[in-house]
């Protein structure tokens, strides 16, 4: 059985770490301090705004929200960038979902490898039309292109067999991923370690469970082996909840937007202090009879980032593919 080294690799980070504190004393206290705490259970079923015909096309969409699915922040000076659908003002990944799904629906044919290798970047403006400008959009035509021509030559166009190739496992899937589309492999070097994290890939499994509701193409027997989605939302909420804490020199950096570089050291340990903080308390909420997930975790604490009260100190701002 194949196994993700998200989990050793980032450990390796978090013992070292020199700007990023946490600890497994620090989850307990959390947990114990809150007896009635409840991760609410994934819901399957497509999300708003997102494509859905129950069939592999919605699939092969799937894939190319997730090649996208990175850095919707602005730079400092530029505006926010935002869609207009359905009578809603969108930002972020409702507005990236609802924007594949517009081009969808006004027949460009986006989910298609043929599509995406002939892709050119005034097709892709229209897609993203709205107010501002999608960040990273040269990077993303590059990926998108990248992706249609691997998808052609490896896997006969058709996204679907690289999940028949993964054969009904989460962790199989996200390693063909890294393994065939450089813009999955998401791995830092760290002290002369390689930390893997690998985002956006574990994350498309977990979009393809719970868009199909569990059955092929997104059925799963291991969805468990699944660590955190390591990103800029979570540890703003591990911050706000006191789970993780930074340096003066880095929330000083981080409170006033200063870019945190990718790959530097402190974008590591945050990212390693993320996945392991829901580690822990994966492991403290089991102890305790509440058999979660750290998918489970990581979508509960995505949610509360959406609410105001969990944004009063800011994420940290490192402008990358991988998330």
């Amino acid at each position: 059985m194949p196994h993700l080294p998200v989990l050793p690799s980032t450990l390796k980070v978090v013992a070292q770490s020199r700007l990023v504190q946490t600890g497994v004393e620090r989850v307990q206290h959390f947990v114990a301090d809150r007896p009635l705490l409840k991760i609410p259970p994934l819901q399957p079923g497509p999300p708003p705004y997102h494509y859905y015909d129950g069939t592999a096309v919605t699939a092969q969409w799937l894939f190319v929200l997730d090649t996208l699915n990175h850095c919707f922040w602005p730079r400092k000076g530029k505006q926010l960038w935002e869609i207009e659908y359905q009578n809603r003002r969108l930002s972020g990944y409702w507005a990236l979902a609802a924007s594949l799904k517009r081009a969808m629906e006004e027949g460009i044919t986006i989910h298609r490898a043929t599509t995406l290798v002939n892709l050119d970047r005034q097709t892709l403006q229209h897609v993203f039309r709205g107010r501002g400008e999608i960040p990273l959009l040269d990077a993303r035509l590059e990926n998108l292109q990248q992706a249609g021509r691997i998808l052609i030559e490896r896997f006969q166009g058709n996204f679907v067999h690289l999940i028949e190739e993964a054969a009904r496992s989460a962790v199989a899937l996200t390693l063909l991923l890294v393994q065939h589309f450089p813009s999955f492999n998401d791995v830092a070097a760290y002290r002369d370690n390689r930390v893997y994290f690998y985002k956006r890939a574990q994350l498309l499994a977990l979009d393809l469970w719970s868009t199909f509701s569990g059955e092929f193409p997104g059925q799963f027997a291991d969805l468990d082996q699944l660590t955190a989605f390591a990103d800029y939302k979570l540890p703003q909420v591990l911050r706000h909840l006191h789970l993780i804490e930074y340096t003066p020199e880095l929330a000083a950096k981080v409170d006033n937007l200063v870019p945190i570089s990718p790959g530097s050291e402190a974008e590591v340990e945050i990212r390693a202090a993320t996945i392991w903080v829901v580690e822990w308390l994966r492991r403290e909420l089991a102890s305790r009879g509440h058999k979660v997930i750290s998918a489970q975790i990581d979508n509960w604490l995505w949610h509360l980032g959406q609410q105001q009260r969990f944004r009063q100190r800011p994420y940290h701002r490192t402008l990358t593919i991988f998330y």
